[in-house]
């Protein structure tokens, strides 16, 4: 039975997304060309061999617009041969296109692909893609929620109530993010995967040295009368400093057999081992992910404890800690380099950003079995097992 391996996976460092950041001046696709460059140069393939380039975008209007995964493939020096695509499944757009990659794999579809992703939210605004439309919801979709959705602050907000996490938690868990993170950047651990660009070597969104008083003293992000009159449980605990940042950044996986690595003599990291995506309430939004980890498990025919390492996309504390809850997941296993709070979260690149994160872990450490999930924007979320090899 044909297999899919992870024998490449680089990433940027991850800019703030400001017109300050690193990587503000950087076209989104000089920005993925880069980690497009870097997996074929590291894995010294001939990109002759890339059957496809799939890649993750979100917000797809103006410089991200238009299958910017193809210009992306060109301007990393591929051959017009090859071909690319653009996918977007929200925040799990690069996840998504890493499951699309291997089931091709898997399937004989492809031998070698390419998997990667991109978003800069410093050029590209989160909702661009949204200007100008007077109605996105449709009268189906209005009749079933005809109260209507809320934005993911407030999502992550109804979460915290429902599960009942305090402000001191939330913030106790974004401060963790951060000192796991500036470890893992003191100590090296980010070295093999990072691919330094435009004059950044480092992720420019971690805070080493904050405190439990400095976050406590942050106000409540999503507060309005509109919403406290309507969801009078929340207690308006979601701040800037425990969700995710607004970034910039990409990074890229080169999948293919194990046979094909085998000839091409190269070692894989991981082998991706099975994968799932799920759905849940879209009005709580983020939540996806418990089903998800569930589905993923029994795919996998394996037990939550024999996963060695987890990768959570921590868009919010209150997603992680939610997850975390409900699954029974040991948070020691989980974001063990910190995680979106602190390195970041440039959307359509923050799937295959922690699959690399992962796949590295797992390779540093000598993990047996790593889960990363994703939580997205409509109440869905990918899953994905890797197996290290």
């Amino acid at each position: 039975m044909r297999d899919a391996v992870i024998v490449e996976a680089v990433r940027t460092p991850i800019g703030k997304g400001k017109a300050t950041g690193a990587l503000h001046g950087v076209h989104p696709a000089d920005l993925l060309a880069h980690s497009l460059r870097e997996v074929v140069r590291r894995s010294e393939i001939d990109p002759a061999l890339i059957d496809d380039v799939i890649g993750g975008v979100v917000t797809q209007v103006g410089e991200q617009g238009s299958n910017l995964t193809r210009r992306a493939a060109l301007a990393a020096g591929y051959p017009e041969s090859v071909p690319a695509t653009t996918v977007d499944r929200q925040c799990g757009s690069s996840q998504q296109a890493i499951h699309f990659a291997a089931q091709g794999v898997i399937a004989g579809a492809y031998d070698v692909v390419v998997a990667a992703g991109v978003e800069s939210m410093s050029r590209v605004p989160m909702g661009a893609n949204l200007i100008g439309a007077e109605d996105i919801a449709g009268v189906g979709f209005a009749e079933r929620y005809p109260e209507g959705l809320v934005s993911q602050g407030i999502s992550a907000e109804l979460i915290a109530a429902k599960w009942g996490l305090s402000r001191t938690q939330l913030d106790e868990f974004a401060l963790a993010s951060h000192e796991k993170a500036g470890a893992a950047t003191k100590n090296g651990s980010f070295e093999a995967q990072l691919a330094p660009y435009a004059g950044i070597s480092h992720d420019e969104g971690i805070r080493v040295g904050s405190t439990l008083e400095t976050l406590a003293g942050l106000r409540p992000a999503y507060y309005s009368e509109e919403m406290a009159a309507r969801f009078p449980q929340i207690g308006w605990n979601i701040t800037a400093a425990n969700a995710s940042q607004i970034n910039d950044g990409s990074a890229a996986t080169l999948i293919m057999t194990s046979e094909r690595a085998a000839q091409l003599g190269l070692r894989p990291l991981a082998r991706v081992h099975s994968f799932a995506v799920g759905g849940d309430d879209p009005l709580l939004m983020l939540t996806a992910v418990i089903p998800a980890t569930r589905k993923v498990l029994q795919r996998a025919g394996l037990d939550l404890a024999d996963i060695d390492l987890f990768e959570v996309n921590e868009a919010f504390s209150s997603v992680v800690l939610a997850w975390a809850h409900d699954t029974g997941a040991d948070l020691s296993k989980v974001n063990v380099n910190g995680g979106a709070i602190a390195l970041g979260h440039p959307l359509g690149a923050s799937g295959a950003r922690l699959a690399t994160t992962l796949v590295h872990a797992m390779h540093e450490r000598g993990a047996r079995y790593g889960l990363q999930t994703m939580c997205e924007a409509g109440g869905l979320a990918n899953a994905t097992v890797y197996e290290g090899l």
